[in-house]
Protein backbone atom coordinates (compact mmCIF):
# COMPACT_ATOMS: atom_id res chain seq x y z
CA UNK A 1 0.00 0.00 0.00
CA UNK A 2 1.02 3.65 -0.28
CA UNK A 3 2.93 4.75 2.80
CA UNK A 4 2.57 8.37 3.83
CA UNK A 5 5.66 10.13 5.13
CA UNK A 6 6.34 13.59 6.43
CA UNK A 7 6.71 16.17 3.69
CA UNK A 8 5.94 19.77 2.93
CA UNK A 9 2.25 20.20 2.15
CA UNK A 10 1.53 21.72 -1.23
CA UNK A 11 -2.06 21.21 -2.29
CA UNK A 12 -1.53 23.11 -5.53
CA UNK A 13 0.16 20.08 -7.04
CA UNK A 14 -1.71 16.93 -7.97
CA UNK A 15 1.62 15.09 -8.03
CA UNK A 16 5.17 16.27 -7.42
CA UNK A 17 8.39 14.35 -7.99
CA UNK A 18 11.53 15.62 -6.26
CA UNK A 19 15.10 14.50 -6.88
CA UNK A 20 14.13 11.23 -8.58
CA UNK A 21 17.14 9.08 -9.45
CA UNK A 22 16.96 5.57 -10.87
CA UNK A 23 19.99 3.45 -11.73
CA UNK A 24 20.25 0.27 -13.75
CA UNK A 25 23.44 -1.72 -14.38
CA UNK A 26 25.66 0.49 -16.52
CA UNK A 27 23.19 3.37 -16.90
CA UNK A 28 21.46 6.09 -14.90
CA UNK A 29 17.95 6.27 -16.34
CA UNK A 30 16.83 9.24 -14.21
CA UNK A 31 19.17 11.68 -12.51
CA UNK A 32 17.81 14.10 -9.91
CA UNK A 33 14.58 14.81 -11.82
CA UNK A 34 11.94 17.07 -10.33
CA UNK A 35 8.47 17.43 -11.83
CA UNK A 36 5.49 19.36 -10.49
CA UNK A 37 2.07 18.82 -12.04
CA UNK A 38 -0.62 21.24 -10.96
CA UNK A 39 -4.19 20.15 -10.34
CA UNK A 40 -6.44 20.47 -13.36
CA UNK A 41 -3.70 20.85 -15.97
CA UNK A 42 -2.40 18.91 -18.93
CA UNK A 43 1.33 18.59 -18.32
CA UNK A 44 3.27 17.30 -21.33
CA UNK A 45 6.44 15.25 -20.89
CA UNK A 46 8.73 15.23 -23.92
CA UNK A 47 12.10 13.71 -24.71
CA UNK A 48 13.90 11.25 -26.94
CA UNK A 49 13.35 7.52 -26.61
CA UNK A 50 15.74 6.46 -23.92
CA UNK A 51 15.67 9.91 -22.31
CA UNK A 52 14.05 8.48 -19.18
CA UNK A 53 10.37 9.41 -19.61
CA UNK A 54 9.07 5.86 -19.36
CA UNK A 55 11.17 5.09 -16.32
CA UNK A 56 9.95 8.25 -14.61
CA UNK A 57 6.31 7.41 -15.31
CA UNK A 58 6.79 3.80 -14.18
CA UNK A 59 8.08 5.20 -10.90
CA UNK A 60 5.08 7.51 -10.60
CA UNK A 61 2.76 4.58 -11.37
CA UNK A 62 4.45 2.26 -8.87
CA UNK A 63 5.88 -0.15 -11.44
CA UNK A 64 9.41 0.70 -10.28
CA UNK A 65 10.84 2.27 -7.14
CA UNK A 66 13.32 5.15 -7.21
CA UNK A 67 16.81 4.80 -5.76
CA UNK A 68 16.57 8.39 -4.55
CA UNK A 69 13.91 11.07 -4.36
CA UNK A 70 10.29 11.39 -3.28
CA UNK A 71 6.78 11.35 -4.73
CA UNK A 72 4.06 13.59 -3.32
CA UNK A 73 0.34 13.30 -4.04
CA UNK A 74 -1.73 16.27 -2.97
CA UNK A 75 1.15 17.53 -0.83
CA UNK A 76 1.61 14.23 1.03
CA UNK A 77 4.80 12.25 0.42
CA UNK A 78 4.01 8.64 -0.50
CA UNK A 79 5.87 5.49 -1.43
CA UNK A 80 4.34 3.22 -4.08
CA UNK A 81 5.30 -0.43 -3.98
CA UNK A 82 3.03 -1.42 -6.89
CA UNK A 83 0.57 0.06 -9.39
CA UNK A 84 -2.20 -0.91 -6.98
CA UNK A 85 -0.77 1.64 -4.54
CA UNK A 86 -0.77 4.33 -7.22
CA UNK A 87 -4.34 3.51 -8.21
CA UNK A 88 -5.47 3.77 -4.60
CA UNK A 89 -3.77 7.19 -4.48
CA UNK A 90 -5.82 8.33 -7.49
CA UNK A 91 -3.22 7.85 -10.25
CA UNK A 92 -4.03 5.86 -13.40
CA UNK A 93 -2.07 5.10 -16.56
CA UNK A 94 -3.29 4.53 -20.13
CA UNK A 95 -0.58 2.67 -21.99
CA UNK A 96 0.30 3.24 -25.63
CA UNK A 97 -0.55 -0.38 -26.48
CA UNK A 98 -4.10 -0.94 -25.33
CA UNK A 99 -4.64 -3.57 -22.64
CA UNK A 100 -8.14 -4.70 -23.50
CA UNK A 101 -9.67 -8.14 -24.00
CA UNK A 102 -11.23 -8.02 -27.46
CA UNK A 103 -13.63 -10.89 -26.72
CA UNK A 104 -15.00 -9.11 -23.64
CA UNK A 105 -17.64 -6.39 -23.65
CA UNK A 106 -16.93 -2.79 -22.73
CA UNK A 107 -18.44 -3.31 -19.27
CA UNK A 108 -16.50 -6.53 -18.70
CA UNK A 109 -13.22 -4.85 -19.56
CA UNK A 110 -13.98 -2.02 -17.15
CA UNK A 111 -15.08 -4.29 -14.31
CA UNK A 112 -12.27 -6.83 -14.70
CA UNK A 113 -10.23 -6.68 -11.51
CA UNK A 114 -12.42 -3.92 -10.05
CA UNK A 115 -15.53 -5.90 -9.16
CA UNK A 116 -15.35 -4.90 -5.50
CA UNK A 117 -15.65 -1.16 -6.17
CA UNK A 118 -19.31 -0.92 -7.20
CA UNK A 119 -20.35 -4.54 -7.42
CA UNK A 120 -21.61 -6.11 -10.64
CA UNK A 121 -25.15 -4.76 -10.77
CA UNK A 122 -27.04 -1.50 -11.13
CA UNK A 123 -24.52 0.61 -9.21
CA UNK A 124 -21.71 -0.50 -11.50
CA UNK A 125 -23.80 0.14 -14.63
CA UNK A 126 -24.74 3.61 -13.39
CA UNK A 127 -21.11 4.48 -12.66
CA UNK A 128 -20.00 3.22 -16.09
CA UNK A 129 -22.70 5.27 -17.78
CA UNK A 130 -21.71 8.38 -15.83
CA UNK A 131 -18.03 8.02 -16.75
CA UNK A 132 -18.85 7.10 -20.36
CA UNK A 133 -20.49 10.51 -20.70
CA UNK A 134 -17.38 12.12 -19.21
CA UNK A 135 -15.02 10.54 -21.77
CA UNK A 136 -17.45 10.80 -24.69
CA UNK A 137 -17.95 7.04 -25.16
CA UNK A 138 -21.23 6.39 -26.94
CA UNK A 139 -20.78 2.65 -27.49
CA UNK A 140 -23.16 0.57 -25.35
CA UNK A 141 -21.58 -1.27 -22.41
CA UNK A 142 -22.60 -4.69 -23.79
CA UNK A 143 -20.81 -4.35 -27.14
CA UNK A 144 -17.66 -6.43 -27.68
CA UNK A 145 -14.47 -4.40 -27.68
CA UNK A 146 -13.41 -6.07 -30.94
CA UNK A 147 -16.22 -4.17 -32.64
CA UNK A 148 -14.93 -0.76 -31.53
CA UNK A 149 -12.74 1.58 -33.52
CA UNK A 150 -9.40 2.63 -32.14
CA UNK A 151 -10.67 5.96 -30.75
CA UNK A 152 -13.44 4.24 -28.75
CA UNK A 153 -10.97 1.63 -27.50
CA UNK A 154 -8.88 4.46 -26.14
CA UNK A 155 -11.95 5.93 -24.43
CA UNK A 156 -12.56 2.55 -22.79
CA UNK A 157 -8.97 2.56 -21.50
CA UNK A 158 -9.46 6.03 -20.01
CA UNK A 159 -12.81 4.98 -18.58
CA UNK A 160 -11.12 1.96 -16.92
CA UNK A 161 -8.73 4.12 -14.91
CA UNK A 162 -11.46 6.63 -14.00
CA UNK A 163 -13.67 3.80 -12.78
CA UNK A 164 -10.87 2.86 -10.38
CA UNK A 165 -10.89 6.37 -8.96
CA UNK A 166 -8.08 8.07 -10.89
CA UNK A 167 -8.00 11.87 -10.79
CA UNK A 168 -4.52 12.07 -12.31
CA UNK A 169 -4.12 10.15 -15.58
CA UNK A 170 -0.86 9.35 -17.37
CA UNK A 171 -1.42 9.17 -21.15
CA UNK A 172 1.41 7.40 -23.00
CA UNK A 173 1.48 8.45 -26.68
CA UNK A 174 -2.33 8.71 -26.78
CA UNK A 175 -2.54 10.06 -30.36
CA UNK A 176 -0.17 7.54 -31.99
CA UNK A 177 -2.98 5.57 -33.66
CA UNK A 178 -5.56 8.36 -34.18
CA UNK A 179 -6.47 10.24 -37.36
CA UNK A 180 -6.71 14.07 -37.11
CA UNK A 181 -10.45 14.13 -36.44
CA UNK A 182 -10.02 11.61 -33.62
CA UNK A 183 -7.18 13.66 -32.16
CA UNK A 184 -9.48 16.69 -32.11
CA UNK A 185 -12.14 14.61 -30.33
CA UNK A 186 -9.62 13.37 -27.76
CA UNK A 187 -8.40 16.89 -27.08
CA UNK A 188 -11.98 18.10 -26.66
CA UNK A 189 -12.51 15.33 -24.12
CA UNK A 190 -9.32 16.23 -22.25
CA UNK A 191 -10.32 19.90 -22.11
CA UNK A 192 -13.75 18.99 -20.72
CA UNK A 193 -12.23 16.69 -18.12
CA UNK A 194 -9.60 19.28 -17.22
CA UNK A 195 -12.41 21.74 -16.52
CA UNK A 196 -13.92 19.12 -14.20
CA UNK A 197 -10.68 18.96 -12.21
CA UNK A 198 -8.91 15.98 -13.78
CA UNK A 199 -5.13 16.18 -14.24
CA UNK A 200 -3.14 14.66 -17.10
CA UNK A 201 0.49 13.80 -17.73
CA UNK A 202 0.67 13.69 -21.53
CA UNK A 203 3.62 11.83 -23.10
CA UNK A 204 4.05 12.52 -26.80
CA UNK A 205 6.57 12.96 -29.58
CA UNK A 206 4.17 15.07 -31.68
CA UNK A 207 5.27 18.54 -30.72
CA UNK A 208 2.52 20.43 -32.55
CA UNK A 209 -0.04 18.40 -30.62
CA UNK A 210 1.79 19.02 -27.37
CA UNK A 211 1.60 22.75 -27.99
CA UNK A 212 -2.11 22.45 -28.82
CA UNK A 213 -3.22 20.63 -25.67
CA UNK A 214 -0.65 21.16 -22.91
CA UNK A 215 -0.63 23.85 -20.23
CA UNK A 216 3.02 23.13 -19.38
CA UNK A 217 5.78 21.17 -21.12
CA UNK A 218 8.71 19.53 -19.35
CA UNK A 219 11.59 18.19 -21.46
CA UNK A 220 13.89 15.36 -20.40
CA UNK A 221 17.18 14.62 -22.12
CA UNK A 222 19.49 11.72 -21.27
CA UNK A 223 17.89 11.13 -17.92
CA UNK A 224 17.88 14.74 -16.75
CA UNK A 225 15.29 17.49 -16.86
CA UNK A 226 16.45 20.28 -19.16
CA UNK A 227 13.61 22.61 -18.28
CA UNK A 228 9.94 23.44 -18.63
CA UNK A 229 8.25 25.71 -21.16
CA UNK A 230 4.96 27.46 -21.80
CA UNK A 231 3.52 25.88 -24.98
CA UNK A 232 1.84 29.18 -25.83
CA UNK A 233 5.18 30.92 -26.26
CA UNK A 234 7.53 28.13 -27.44
CA UNK A 235 7.80 26.76 -30.99
CA UNK A 236 8.03 23.13 -32.05
CA UNK A 237 11.53 23.83 -33.29
CA UNK A 238 12.57 25.16 -29.90
CA UNK A 239 11.11 22.11 -28.16
CA UNK A 240 12.95 19.83 -30.60
CA UNK A 241 16.18 21.64 -29.87
CA UNK A 242 15.60 21.11 -26.15
CA UNK A 243 14.97 17.42 -26.79
CA UNK A 244 17.70 16.51 -29.27
CA UNK A 245 19.79 19.62 -29.87
CA UNK A 246 18.67 20.05 -33.47
CA UNK A 247 15.80 21.54 -35.39
CA UNK A 248 12.56 19.65 -35.99
CA UNK A 249 13.04 17.16 -38.83
CA UNK A 250 10.73 16.94 -41.84
CA UNK A 251 9.85 13.80 -43.79
CA UNK A 252 9.33 15.78 -46.99
CA UNK A 253 10.75 14.16 -50.13
CA UNK A 254 9.88 15.78 -53.42
CA UNK A 255 12.56 14.66 -55.91
CA UNK A 256 11.19 11.67 -57.85
CA UNK A 257 13.13 8.41 -58.17
CA UNK A 258 10.23 6.32 -59.48
CA UNK A 259 11.11 3.98 -62.36
CA UNK A 260 9.02 1.88 -64.74
CA UNK A 261 10.19 -1.43 -63.27
CA UNK A 262 7.47 -3.21 -61.32
CA UNK A 263 8.60 -4.77 -58.07
CA UNK A 264 5.28 -5.66 -56.44
CA UNK A 265 1.99 -6.34 -58.19
CA UNK A 266 -1.08 -7.31 -56.18
CA UNK A 267 -4.13 -8.29 -58.22
CA UNK A 268 -7.69 -8.86 -56.96
CA UNK A 269 -6.39 -9.80 -53.52
CA UNK A 270 -9.17 -11.12 -51.30
CA UNK A 271 -9.18 -12.29 -47.70
CA UNK A 272 -12.39 -13.69 -46.30
CA UNK A 273 -13.35 -12.87 -42.72
CA UNK A 274 -13.34 -15.68 -40.20
CA UNK A 275 -16.91 -16.77 -39.68
CA UNK A 276 -18.14 -15.08 -42.85
CA UNK A 277 -19.43 -11.59 -43.44
CA UNK A 278 -17.73 -8.73 -45.27
CA UNK A 279 -14.30 -9.71 -46.67
CA UNK A 280 -11.37 -8.26 -44.77
CA UNK A 281 -9.68 -7.59 -48.13
CA UNK A 282 -11.99 -7.12 -51.09
CA UNK A 283 -10.36 -7.16 -54.53
CA UNK A 284 -7.25 -5.11 -53.74
CA UNK A 285 -5.12 -4.07 -56.73
CA UNK A 286 -1.83 -2.19 -56.37
CA UNK A 287 1.57 -1.82 -58.01
CA UNK A 288 4.81 -0.58 -56.43
CA UNK A 289 7.75 0.25 -58.69
CA UNK A 290 11.46 0.46 -58.04
CA UNK A 291 12.37 3.78 -56.42
CA UNK A 292 8.75 4.42 -55.36
CA UNK A 293 7.14 4.81 -51.96
CA UNK A 294 3.47 3.85 -52.16
CA UNK A 295 1.68 5.04 -49.03
CA UNK A 296 -1.45 3.37 -47.67
CA UNK A 297 -3.69 5.62 -45.56
CA UNK A 298 -6.61 4.42 -43.50
CA UNK A 299 -8.20 4.39 -40.10
CA UNK A 300 -6.89 1.35 -38.25
CA UNK A 301 -9.08 -1.70 -38.66
CA UNK A 302 -9.86 -1.17 -42.34
CA UNK A 303 -7.61 -3.92 -43.68
CA UNK A 304 -4.12 -2.37 -43.70
CA UNK A 305 -2.73 -4.90 -41.22
CA UNK A 306 -4.29 -7.80 -43.11
CA UNK A 307 -2.98 -6.48 -46.43
CA UNK A 308 0.58 -6.35 -45.12
CA UNK A 309 0.36 -9.75 -43.44
CA UNK A 310 -1.16 -11.36 -46.53
CA UNK A 311 1.61 -10.02 -48.75
CA UNK A 312 4.13 -11.35 -46.23
CA UNK A 313 2.49 -14.80 -46.16
CA UNK A 314 1.40 -14.56 -42.53
CA UNK A 315 -2.19 -14.94 -43.77
CA UNK A 316 -3.33 -17.08 -46.69
CA UNK A 317 -5.21 -15.13 -49.36
CA UNK A 318 -8.68 -16.33 -50.32
CA UNK A 319 -8.15 -15.14 -53.87
CA UNK A 320 -5.98 -13.03 -56.11
CA UNK A 321 -2.24 -13.01 -56.83
CA UNK A 322 0.93 -11.51 -55.35
CA UNK A 323 3.95 -11.11 -57.64
CA UNK A 324 7.36 -9.92 -56.38
CA UNK A 325 10.08 -9.17 -58.91
CA UNK A 326 8.26 -11.19 -61.56
CA UNK A 327 7.84 -14.24 -59.31
CA UNK A 328 4.38 -15.38 -58.22
CA UNK A 329 4.61 -15.82 -54.44
CA UNK A 330 0.88 -16.12 -53.75
CA UNK A 331 1.25 -19.62 -52.29
CA UNK A 332 4.82 -19.27 -51.05
CA UNK A 333 5.58 -19.38 -47.34
CA UNK A 334 7.04 -16.39 -45.55
CA UNK A 335 10.70 -17.44 -45.77
CA UNK A 336 10.39 -17.90 -49.53
CA UNK A 337 8.92 -14.41 -49.82
CA UNK A 338 11.80 -13.01 -47.83
CA UNK A 339 14.24 -14.86 -50.10
CA UNK A 340 12.45 -13.26 -53.05
CA UNK A 341 13.65 -9.93 -51.66
CA UNK A 342 11.02 -8.64 -49.23
CA UNK A 343 12.11 -6.75 -46.13
CA UNK A 344 9.50 -6.28 -43.42
CA UNK A 345 9.17 -3.70 -40.64
CA UNK A 346 6.12 -4.89 -38.66
CA UNK A 347 3.67 -2.53 -37.01
CA UNK A 348 4.27 -4.18 -33.61
CA UNK A 349 7.99 -4.74 -33.20
CA UNK A 350 7.61 -6.46 -29.84
CA UNK A 351 5.23 -9.13 -31.23
CA UNK A 352 6.52 -9.68 -34.75
CA UNK A 353 9.90 -8.00 -34.99
CA UNK A 354 12.01 -8.89 -31.97
CA UNK A 355 12.71 -11.50 -29.34
CA UNK A 356 12.97 -9.31 -26.28
CA UNK A 357 14.91 -11.74 -24.11
CA UNK A 358 17.51 -12.52 -26.80
CA UNK A 359 20.67 -10.50 -27.53
CA UNK A 360 20.80 -8.03 -30.40
CA UNK A 361 22.93 -10.32 -32.57
CA UNK A 362 20.31 -13.07 -32.29
CA UNK A 363 17.63 -10.60 -33.33
CA UNK A 364 19.75 -9.71 -36.36
CA UNK A 365 19.23 -13.30 -37.57
CA UNK A 366 15.42 -13.27 -37.46
CA UNK A 367 13.99 -13.77 -40.94
CA UNK A 368 17.47 -13.73 -42.47
CA UNK A 369 18.79 -17.06 -41.24
CA UNK A 370 19.19 -18.51 -44.74
CA UNK A 371 21.37 -15.75 -46.19
CA UNK A 372 24.93 -14.54 -45.87
CA UNK A 373 26.63 -13.39 -43.77
CA UNK A 374 24.41 -15.22 -41.29
CA UNK A 375 24.19 -18.62 -43.01
CA UNK A 376 27.14 -20.51 -44.45
CA UNK A 377 25.29 -22.48 -47.08
CA UNK A 378 21.61 -21.87 -47.85
CA UNK A 379 18.48 -22.78 -45.88
CA UNK A 380 20.09 -25.87 -44.33
CA UNK A 381 23.45 -24.24 -43.70
CA UNK A 382 24.98 -23.52 -40.35
CA UNK A 383 24.57 -20.21 -38.60
CA UNK A 384 27.73 -18.13 -38.33
CA UNK A 385 27.35 -16.49 -34.94
CA UNK A 386 30.57 -14.53 -35.33
CA UNK A 387 29.31 -13.06 -38.60
CA UNK A 388 25.97 -12.28 -36.95
CA UNK A 389 27.73 -10.39 -34.15
CA UNK A 390 29.95 -8.46 -36.56
CA UNK A 391 27.05 -7.50 -38.80
CA UNK A 392 24.99 -6.44 -35.78
CA UNK A 393 27.87 -4.20 -34.73
CA UNK A 394 27.76 -2.67 -38.22
CA UNK A 395 24.00 -2.02 -37.91
CA UNK A 396 24.54 -0.46 -34.48
CA UNK A 397 27.12 1.92 -36.01
CA UNK A 398 25.34 2.69 -39.28
CA UNK A 399 21.86 3.14 -37.80
CA UNK A 400 22.90 4.80 -34.53
CA UNK A 401 21.44 2.11 -32.29
CA UNK A 402 22.39 3.26 -28.81
CA UNK A 403 23.41 0.21 -26.82
CA UNK A 404 26.31 -0.89 -24.63
CA UNK A 405 26.90 -3.84 -26.96
CA UNK A 406 25.36 -6.53 -29.16
CA UNK A 407 25.02 -9.00 -26.26
CA UNK A 408 22.37 -6.78 -24.63
CA UNK A 409 18.81 -8.22 -24.81
CA UNK A 410 16.52 -6.36 -27.19
CA UNK A 411 14.06 -5.58 -24.38
CA UNK A 412 16.75 -3.47 -22.67
CA UNK A 413 16.73 -0.94 -25.54
CA UNK A 414 14.39 2.02 -25.75
CA UNK A 415 11.59 1.80 -28.30
CA UNK A 416 13.37 4.06 -30.76
CA UNK A 417 16.57 2.03 -30.62
CA UNK A 418 14.62 -1.20 -31.03
CA UNK A 419 13.00 0.26 -34.12
CA UNK A 420 16.32 1.39 -35.58
CA UNK A 421 17.66 -2.14 -35.10
CA UNK A 422 14.66 -3.59 -36.95
CA UNK A 423 14.94 -1.07 -39.81
CA UNK A 424 18.68 -1.67 -40.05
CA UNK A 425 18.18 -5.43 -40.18
CA UNK A 426 15.52 -5.22 -42.89
CA UNK A 427 17.60 -2.90 -45.08
CA UNK A 428 20.79 -4.93 -44.65
CA UNK A 429 20.36 -7.72 -47.21
CA UNK A 430 19.60 -5.59 -50.29
CA UNK A 431 15.84 -6.19 -50.46
CA UNK A 432 13.96 -5.23 -53.62
CA UNK A 433 10.80 -4.41 -51.64
CA UNK A 434 10.39 -3.05 -48.12
CA UNK A 435 7.04 -3.32 -46.41
CA UNK A 436 7.12 -0.72 -43.64
CA UNK A 437 4.14 -0.68 -41.29
CA UNK A 438 4.15 2.36 -39.00
CA UNK A 439 7.98 2.55 -39.12
CA UNK A 440 8.27 5.49 -36.70
CA UNK A 441 5.36 4.79 -34.35
CA UNK A 442 6.28 5.64 -30.78
CA UNK A 443 9.81 6.89 -31.53
CA UNK A 444 11.24 10.31 -30.74
CA UNK A 445 12.03 13.04 -33.26
CA UNK A 446 15.70 12.09 -33.41
CA UNK A 447 15.06 8.41 -34.17
CA UNK A 448 12.23 9.42 -36.49
CA UNK A 449 14.53 11.63 -38.53
CA UNK A 450 17.10 8.83 -38.75
CA UNK A 451 14.54 6.32 -40.02
CA UNK A 452 13.20 8.84 -42.57
CA UNK A 453 16.75 9.40 -43.85
CA UNK A 454 17.33 5.67 -44.23
CA UNK A 455 14.07 5.22 -46.15
CA UNK A 456 14.93 8.15 -48.44
CA UNK A 457 18.40 6.74 -49.14
CA UNK A 458 17.03 3.27 -49.84
CA UNK A 459 14.38 4.72 -52.17
CA UNK A 460 17.09 6.63 -54.05
CA UNK A 461 18.97 3.32 -54.53
CA UNK A 462 15.90 1.86 -56.24
CA UNK A 463 14.14 0.17 -53.34
CA UNK A 464 10.36 -0.16 -53.67
CA UNK A 465 8.54 0.70 -50.43
CA UNK A 466 4.99 -0.10 -49.37
CA UNK A 467 4.41 2.31 -46.47
CA UNK A 468 1.53 2.04 -44.02
CA UNK A 469 1.39 4.82 -41.44
CA UNK A 470 -1.05 6.56 -39.13
CA UNK A 471 1.22 9.63 -39.13
CA UNK A 472 -0.30 11.59 -41.98
CA UNK A 473 2.57 14.10 -42.16
CA UNK A 474 4.95 11.16 -42.52
CA UNK A 475 2.75 9.53 -45.15
CA UNK A 476 2.44 12.73 -47.17
CA UNK A 477 6.10 13.62 -46.81
CA UNK A 478 7.61 10.27 -47.79
CA UNK A 479 5.17 8.91 -50.37
CA UNK A 480 5.22 9.30 -54.13
CA UNK A 481 1.61 8.11 -54.29
CA UNK A 482 -1.02 7.66 -51.57
CA UNK A 483 -3.95 5.28 -51.72
CA UNK A 484 -6.76 5.29 -49.16
CA UNK A 485 -8.04 2.03 -47.68
CA UNK A 486 -11.59 1.74 -46.36
CA UNK A 487 -13.41 -1.44 -45.36
CA UNK A 488 -10.88 -3.66 -47.08
CA UNK A 489 -10.87 -1.76 -50.38
CA UNK A 490 -8.62 0.85 -51.94
CA UNK A 491 -11.19 3.56 -52.52
CA UNK A 492 -9.28 6.75 -53.37
CA UNK A 493 -5.92 8.11 -54.49
CA UNK A 494 -4.22 11.27 -53.23
CA UNK A 495 -1.35 13.34 -54.55
CA UNK A 496 1.10 13.93 -51.67
CA UNK A 497 2.28 17.12 -53.36
CA UNK A 498 -1.13 18.77 -52.88
CA UNK A 499 -3.21 16.88 -50.30
CA UNK A 500 -3.45 18.13 -46.71
CA UNK A 501 -3.64 15.92 -43.61
CA UNK A 502 -7.20 17.16 -43.03
CA UNK A 503 -8.29 16.19 -46.56
CA UNK A 504 -6.64 12.81 -46.20
CA UNK A 505 -8.35 12.28 -42.85
CA UNK A 506 -11.74 12.99 -44.42
CA UNK A 507 -11.07 10.42 -47.16
CA UNK A 508 -9.97 7.86 -44.56
CA UNK A 509 -13.26 8.11 -42.70
CA UNK A 510 -15.22 7.66 -45.93
CA UNK A 511 -16.95 11.01 -45.65
CA UNK A 512 -16.26 11.77 -49.32
CA UNK A 513 -16.41 8.21 -50.66
CA UNK A 514 -19.54 6.42 -51.81
CA UNK A 515 -19.14 2.76 -51.00
CA UNK A 516 -19.65 0.44 -53.94
CA UNK A 517 -22.48 -2.06 -53.60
Amino acid sequence: MAVAENGPPDGAYAVALAGITKRFPGVVANRDISLQVRRGEVHALCGENGAGKSTLMKILYGMQQPDEGTISVGGEVVRFRSPADAIRAGIGMVHQHFMLADNFTVAENILLGAEALHGMGAAARDRIAELAATVGLQAPPDVLVERLGVADRQRVEILKVLYRGARTVILDEPTAVLVPQEVDELFATLRTMRAEGYTFVFISHKLDEVRAIADTVTVIRRGESVGSADPRSVTSRQLAEMMVGSELPSPETRESTVTDREVLRVTELTLEAEGGGRPVLDGVDLVVRAGEVLGIAGVEGNGQTELVETIMGMRRASGGTIVVGGTDVTRAHTLQRREAGIGYVPEDRTRHGLLGTQPLWANRILGHQSRKPIATGGPLGLLDRGAARRDTERIVRDFDVRTPGVEVPAAALSGGNQQKLVVGRELSDDPVLLIAAHPTRGVDVGAQAGIWDELRRARARGLAVLLVSADLDELIGLSDTIRVMLRGRLVADADPATVTPEELGVAMTGADVEEAP
